[in-house]
């Protein structure tokens, strides 16, 4: 697709063209909006909301305020409640945390991998028995 057609699709899309994607170069706009569009935006298995929510929970972890900032607006156009967006920026947070102690502590793989096995398995159990 050229250039201007896909511009075109964008500004028809989003009502315009970001200027962050007017320069990108010419070889990555194609890329970066097929992508876009195609997973993005679409519905796909993942509802847009909480897509959305997850790109925010990640922004919050890169220190990204464009990120976070687009993510939070649109998780609120995809119907995401004030409650849901400090949800999701409070995982992304717990997610860092954890994973800076984790790593930081260099814990042993196979045994984290084993003890969160262990754990999927006991919660399993634990609620059947109380569906029983």
């Amino acid at each position: 697709m050229a250039i201007q057609d896909t511009f075109q699709e964008i500004e028809q899309t989003l009502g315009l063209v970001p200027e962050w994607i007017r320069q990108m170069p010419e070889g990555g706009v194609n890329g970066f909006w097929t992508l876009a569009r195609d997973f993005w935006l679409a519905e796909t298995q993942v509802p847009n909301k909480y897509k959305e929510l997850i790109g925010l929970a990640v922004s919050g972890a890169t220190r990204c305020k464009y990120c976070a900032l687009f993510h939070t607006e649109a998780a609120r156009l995809f119907g995401a409640t004030d409650e849901e967006i400090a949800e999701a920026s409070l995982m992304g947070s717990l997610s860092m945390m954890g994973s800076t102690f984790i790593n930081a502590q260099q814990i042993d793989f196979e045994q984290f991998k084993q003890e969160t096995l262990a754990i999927v398995r006991y919660v399993k159990e634990h609620e059947a028995s109380q569906a029983a």
